[in-house]
């Protein structure tokens, strides 16, 4: 082979490599990009999310304003907590979160049964339990779940403490 056909066939190898890195680079590239703006949020529809204003109008506002949160007033709670060979109790003064109003009138006739569970469930909790803003954060989590069930077909969103005393 002539050195003119070795250095042509050089470059047409070297194009053709192009080519391929092109062709890998180009998806994967695109693929990066899609991924960012998913994760970023900018496509509400691949997520399943929609906006009030493209999903129908006037129709999704009054429904979004129908749905605001109302804050249901729990009575005031206090328990003996367990802790063997001492005294300790606990005061819980708090609010539940709701969807809204229908969620709120179901959630008002389950009161009894909410108050029993937040109850029963306080007096098996040990007062290390109840330690910093974790214990704070663990207490939140299991009144939300007692909530959900007490008030089920009610959907709670949040337990909000207006007070807590444990001595």
């Amino acid at each position: 082979m002539s050195t003119k056909n070795l250095v042509v066939a050089e470059g047409a190898s070297s194009r053709t490599a192009k080519k391929k890195l092109i062709l890998l680079a180009l998806p994967l590239l695109l693929a990066g990009i899609g991924g960012g703006l998913w994760f970023g949020g900018f496509l509400p529809g691949a997520t399943g999310r929609q906006e009030a204003k493209q999903a129908g109008g006037g129709s999704a506002d009054l429904a979004a304003t129908s749905r605001q949160p109302v804050f249901v007033p729990m009575p005031d709670i206090t328990a003996n907590l367990n802790a063997p060979g001492r005294r300790a109790f606990i005061r819980v003064r708090s609010q539940v979160e709701v969807a809204g109003a229908q969620d709120a009138a179901t959630l008002r006739a389950a009161m009894p049964r909410l108050v029993d569970l937040f109850t029963t469930y306080l007096r098996e909790i040990r007062p290390e339990e109840l330690r910093g803003s974790a214990g704070t954060h663990r207490l939140r989590e299991e009144l939300i779940a007692r909530a959900n069930v007490a008030a089920s077909p009610a959907r709670v969103t949040d337990v909000l403490f207006t007070e807590i005393l444990v001595q």
